[in-house]
């Protein structure tokens, strides 16, 4: 508990849970927010480390609640980039510019956010992108490396899906299968650094009940909001997190 011993400190932490609760329950994109929360009060690496396990935790809940509906021919091209550039963002994290990589990442999420609200102003209907499979392992290895140094790997994979325009509920289950796998292929990095300690372990324990409420929550809501809405709400919630994420990289 000492990790979440004082009371701004736990409060950011449930908050931060809360925000990955509702992004695994399929408000994409918005759990990057969450280590930026925690490292109001914790150490970034340590505050990382603390929501990994809330992190795998979480997908068990929303891979199980969208079971049957994703893509697999999206996740079967993202994965593979994402592996790799996990790999190397472990190697390399010691010497990744971490505050560059979010300002840019933020920068181009925001423009992206602004760019599809136009597109689709007044309800227009945008032809739906047919981009090509390499083109997702690209994203693939942005999701990667930026899942890897801040959990911050929603947005590349939404610029390359949402275009797509897939039935919402089969955005969310592609979007937790794809996350569920990353954040594996993350854990044996954690553990070589010695960032699952006992005090780390003690408070993601803690945070567990509140981060199952919360994705659950997640899952009830997105189900009662139709495809137009949702994809709005993913722009704006982009724009929103760009819009953070540039902040965060350049103060």
């Amino acid at each position: 508990m000492e990790l979440l011993a004082d009371p701004v400190t736990l409060l950011l932490a449930a908050l931060a849970v809360a925000v990955l609760g509702l992004a695994k329950g399929g408000f994409a994109g918005l759990g990057a927010l969450a280590t930026p929360l925690m490292a109001l009060a914790l150490p970034p690496v340590t505050a990382a480390a603390i929501l990994l396990p809330v992190l795998l935790v979480q997908d068990v809940v929303s891979v199980w609640s969208y079971r049957k509906s994703w893509s697999g021919w999206i996740i079967g091209w993202m994965l593979p980039g994402a592996l790799l550039e996990v790999v190397l963002a472990s190697v390399f994290a010691a010497s990744v510019p971490e505050a560059g990589v979010l300002a840019a990442l933020g920068l181009i999420t925001l423009l992206f956010g602004f760019y599809r609200l136009w597109a689709e102003r007044g309800g227009r209907i945008v032809a739906a992108s047919n981009s090509p499979g390499w083109v997702g392992s690209v994203f693939g290895l942005a999701c990667g490396f930026t899942s890897q140094i801040a959990h911050a790997g929603g947005p590349p994979f939404q610029m390359w899906v949402t275009p797509r325009k897939l039935p919402h509920e089969v955005f969310v289950g592609t979007s937790s299968i794809t996350f569920a796998a990353i954040n594996w292929m993350k854990v044996p990095s954690y553990m070589a650094l010695g960032s699952f300690n006992r005090e780390v372990l003690t408070a993601a324990a803690l945070l567990m009940p509140l981060a199952i409420a919360a994705t659950f929550a997640g899952v009830w809501l997105v189900r009662r909001l139709d495809s137009a809405r949702f994809y709005t709400l993913v722009y704006l919630l982009m724009i929103a997190l760009g819009t953070r994420l540039v902040w965060q990289g350049l103060v």
